[in-house]
């Protein structure tokens, strides 16, 4: 029998969705701490399909996911959304946005 090893953290109905396949999902819930770690893991998994989305729709389904993922470290760490949005509006009114789309070539 063939077994498939992912060692990541998945959404709450992907062991529902495996068995629906007619396969058995190894799974176990993680503590405090190690769910943190896996969070900031699975943002950087997101942002790496960001990356890679070559389409609109694509890139819509990858940044939900990022949300998706946004919402649950928000809760993990005891982070109100509202104080990132006021520390993302202090930090665009002292260092500026993205709107002027500027690349800095280098410095002289």
């Amino acid at each position: 029998m063939k077994h498939s090893l992912y060692k990541k953290l998945v959404r709450d109905g992907i062991p529902e969705k495996i068995r629906k396949n007619g396969e058995m999902p190894k799974i176990r819930v993680l503590g405090k701490k190690e769910y943190q770690q896996e969070l900031k893991k699975k943002l950087a998994e997101e942002v790496g399909e960001v990356v890679k989305a070559k389409t609109r729709d694509d890139l819509v389904s990858e940044l939900a996911d990022i949300q998706e993922v946004l919402t649950a470290m928000y809760d993990a760490f005891d982070i109100e959304c509202g104080d990132v949005t006021k520390t993302a509006q202090k930090k665009r009114k002292k260092h500026g946005g993205f709107a002027k789309r500027i690349y800095l070539e280098g410095v002289k």
